[in-house]
């Protein structure tokens, strides 16, 4: 498995097809293989790197709180950037990602050509739903204190709804474990908080001048606001909420995620040859 060392740790990373480079970036608890019903469909065009995030998937984890910034996350996609020598390229964020992804983008616009946010926010989402949201999860960060990830899981798996195209996979929740357990259980805490506490990029967003799509499943109630949001702060970007699809459209809605993608990836490629 293909590793680089950045920022002092190895990034394990996927890397497959040709081309003008699309770098995807998961999202909290997730890894590269989160993209699996993606990746098939860009490498015939994109030079296509999936990466996964320190204290996920293949990565090393460090085994301090303090590492996992969302800022450090994002200087080690850059680091890895430079590493495997891009100098150009399509981000493409989900939740967690994508705000990696911003980050990266407003600290280093020159190595960013396009920008696609996926079910994510550019500041902690507001109300009660959110709320709601954030006791749930700062429950579930006391049981990964006490009980670990293990536990964890179970108690994420029947808080849940499941998307019914993933119900009807008899290996989805195998699957979903198994990845869910790759991810530390330091990544998982510091990971919790730092989402609840980071600064609002909101203001910051206008500066962001490349082509950008935000793409948001209908039923992601909590993020639909901020998908709107996003889209309004960003000159020129597009929207696209995908029916039928929740918080994971490129698992749950693959064929629908997958047109959308490529439809604008190809388009930012066709006017940047010209």
């Amino acid at each position: 498995m293909p590793h680089a060392n950045v920022n002092g740790i190895d990034i394990h990373y996927r890397e497959t097809g040709e081309g003008f480079p699309a770098i995807l970036t998961h999202g909290y608890t997730g890894n590269s293989r989160n993209w699996a019903l993606t990746v098939p469909a860009l490498r015939e065009s994109f030079r296509t790197i999936s990466v996964d995030l320190r204290g996920h998937g293949h990565s090393e984890k460090p085994s301090s709180e303090d590492e996992y910034a969302l800022e450090v996350m994002a200087s080690d996609v850059y680091e890895l950037l430079r590493a495997l020598d891009v100098t150009e390229c399509a981000l493409v964020g989900h939740s967690m990602g994508g705000m990696v992804s911003q980050l990266l983008v407003l600290e280093h616009p020159e190595i960013v050509r396009a920008l696609v946010l996926v079910d994510t926010a550019a500041e902690v989402p507001k109300g009660l739903l959110y709320d709601e949201r954030r006791k749930q999860r700062e429950g579930l960060v006391e049981i990964a204190r006490e009980r670990g990830m293990e536990a964890v899981f179970e108690e994420q798996l029947r808080i849940t709804p499941i998307h019914p195209a993933l119900k009807e996979n008899p290996r989805y929740i195998d699957i979903w474990r198994e990845q869910f357990l790759m991810t530390s259980r330091e990544a998982y805490i510091a990971g919790a908080q730092g989402m609840a506490s980071r600064r609002s990029l909101l203001g910051e967003l206008p500066n962001v001048s490349v082509p950008t799509l935000v793409i948001c499943g209908e039923k992601d109630e909590p993020f639909l606001a901020p998908s709107h949001q996003m889209h309004e702060a960003i000159s020129g970007s597009e929207l696209v909420i995908i029916e039928g699809a929740g918080h994971g459209p490129q698992m749950e809605t693959p064929g629908e995620f997958n047109r959308v993608l490529i439809e604008f990836l190809s388009k930012v490629r066709a006017a940047s040859a010209v």
